[in-house]
């Protein structure tokens, strides 16, 4: 080089303290910068599935191979018969176990009423049939909604933290996939014959 670049390369060094002039830039969602290993993410996710379930009482008895699979699915865009072929359980079962895992789709907030009203309602502490007289439903309706509505109060005292949690890891299409792939080799399916605010990591 001339005199004139190594000048400028010598005043380059002394004001930043590096001699690179570019440095690579950082892979967004840290977890997904590796998409070369799935099995990586995988053990993050169960990591997240084992938080949940030491602090929350599932209502579903998935083992943890199970749960990982239906997140893994849930975030590949599977519907919940999709799931419950999968696992060999019925779509109720799935719908449970994604409300366990605070995974609320938002064709499950379809109620015939405002499900705010409903989350405010079961913050006073309102029985079936009080929630019923107030929004004026069946209370059969309100059965149907309380689980969702609860999945979602849940994730709100947290802020959500595991459902991004899993979103981060997850929402890279090509590492997805391949963890589906993956889960589908590993016979899920025949291991779960049998079944039926502020969190730091």
């Amino acid at each position: 080089m001339d005199d004139k670049t190594a000048e400028l390369r010598d005043i380059f060094v002394e004001t930043t303290g590096s001699d690179t002039v570019t440095e690579r830039q950082s892979e967004s969602r840290g977890s997904l910068a590796n998409v070369d290993d799935p099995e990586a993410v995988r053990k993050r996710v169960r990591d997240l599935v084992t938080t949940m379930r030491e602090r929350y009482d599932f209502d579903t008895d998935f083992d943890d191979d199970a749960l990982v699979s239906l997140v893994v699915g849930y975030f590949d865009g599977d519907s919940d018969d999709d799931l419950a072929l999968e696992l060999g359980v019925s779509p109720e079962t799935v719908r449970a176990a994604r409300f366990d895992l605070h995974l609320v789709r938002d064709a499950d907030r379809d109620a015939p009423f405002e499900i705010d009203r409903l989350d405010k309602l079961l913050v006073e502490g309102k029985d079936d049939g009080a929630i019923a007289d107030a929004l004026d439903v069946d209370v059969a309706l309100v059965r149907e909604f309380r689980p969702v509505a609860e999945a979602d109060l849940r994730s709100t005292r947290v802020n959500h933290r595991f459902r991004d949690d899993f979103a981060d890891l997850l929402t890279d299409d090509a590492l997805s996939g391949r963890l589906v792939d993956e889960a589908r080799r590993d016979g899920l399916k025949e291991a779960t014959e049998d079944i039926e605010t502020d969190v730091s990591f």
